[in-house]
């Protein structure tokens, strides 16, 4: 086995969960005969990619060794078509951010569609489809960013949009090399201003014991002082609309500090501290809201979303829908889009 296909999959911790189908409506609805006209779904767009990203043969093994004999890492850049995600991510992160010339000078970036047909050889002996490279790298959203390292590691990973700022400071983790002695989370700590004021929401609760919220499902939102941009944008926004704060209504909203050392109760009864608890989870990104029911963890939301998108994932735990959907809550929002269309209602995935 090539020294780099069993490290690049041993992301696959999620393999097993259903793939979202962000900019799609499901198959069934499309072939669905009603009085009705069906109803469309708005806002998807396809991305156009920059000229210099690698016209790879997709060998992985020789991708990453030609470009460790350039001093670079590779990007594999996994995403849909028509998902506005991966359309505007490519174009602010990629295309016109203002390091795309850093990112050609520092990274490989190939492109893989997670519904494509094209053969990807992890090495010698194995090629799988591009479906089902996604599939085993547990892909849940599109797009997802995998950096992998000379050794075909995976080193950092970003699971759906990321605005141009927090993407930077992923790309200089992995450009340094500081993987090699920090994790992504203390990389941002030490290199972030700590410039955000925590903001007010009627809905938040102060509560350290997060094993006493058992009747109600639990939203756990941590925050720090480094996450003024992500951080400001989701209270101005989401946290702000009427529709979105309907959808938290059967939540206990709770705030963490991610950097701070307060004493916590876990929701499942174990002491620790907010900043522990926020390193246990993998929490490297700010704002990130992690969803409880029952003491167990249901979803979590660690990216940017638009706002349907948002209110799908607070409704498949806060009314309790995984029960039906156990798999994703996106196979609880593509039977929503679904019902939506089949009513002829159109259905806008993207706020812009």
């Amino acid at each position: 086995m090539s020294k780099h296909r069993s490290r690049i999959l041993a992301l696959s911790l999620g393999a097993l969960l259903s793939l979202p189908l962000l900019a799609q409506a499901s198959e069934n609805t499309a072939q669905t005969e009603q009085a009705t006209p069906a109803g469309k779904i708005l806002g998807t767009r396809q991305s156009v990619h920059p000229d210099w990203f690698k016209d790879s043969f997709l060998d992985i093994d020789e991708d990453i060794d030609e470009a460790t004999q350039r001093g670079k890492h590779v990007i594999l850049l996994l995403e849909m078509n028509g998902c506005p995600y991966c359309a505007r991510m490519v174009e602010e992160n990629f295309a016109q951010a203002p390091y795309r010339d850093f990112i050609q000078e520092k990274f490989d970036v190939i492109v893989l569609n997670v519904q494509g047909d094209r053969e990807v050889a992890l090495d010698a002996e194995t090629s799988l489809p591009e479906k089902e490279v996604a599939r085993q790298l547990g892909v849940r959203y599109t797009p997802t960013v995998i950096f992998l390292n000379a050794g075909g590691e995976p080193v950092a990973r970003v699971d759906g949009y990321r605005n141009a700022t927090d993407f930077k400071r992923v790309l200089d983790y992995v450009a340094t090399r500081a993987y090699e002695k920090q994790t992504l989370a203390e990389f941002i700590a030490a290199d972030g201003a700590s410039d955000y004021g925590f903001r007010p929401h009627p809905r938040l609760q102060s509560i350290t014991d997060l094993s006493t919220v058992k009747d109600q499902p639990l939203a756990v939102l941590f925050e720090d002082a480094q996450c003024a941009a992500a951080c400001n944008a989701l209270h101005d926004g989401h946290l702000a609309a009427p529709e979105v704060d309907a959808a938290l209504a059967p939540f206990v909203l709770v705030r963490l500090d991610a950097q701070a050392d307060t004493p916590i109760t876990t929701p499942d009864g174990r002491q620790t501290t907010a900043r522990a608890f926020a390193d246990e989870l993998d929490v490297d990104y700010r704002p990130t809201l992690v969803l409880y029911d029952q003491g167990r963890e249901i979803a979590r939301i660690a990216n940017e979303l638009y706002r349907y998108h948002f209110i799908g994932i607070l409704e498949y735990v806060g009314q309790r829908h995984y029960q039906t959907y156990p798999d994703s809550p996106f196979d609880y929002i593509n039977a929503k889009t679904a019902e939506r269309l089949a009513a002829g209602q159109d259905v806008h995935i993207a706020d812009d």
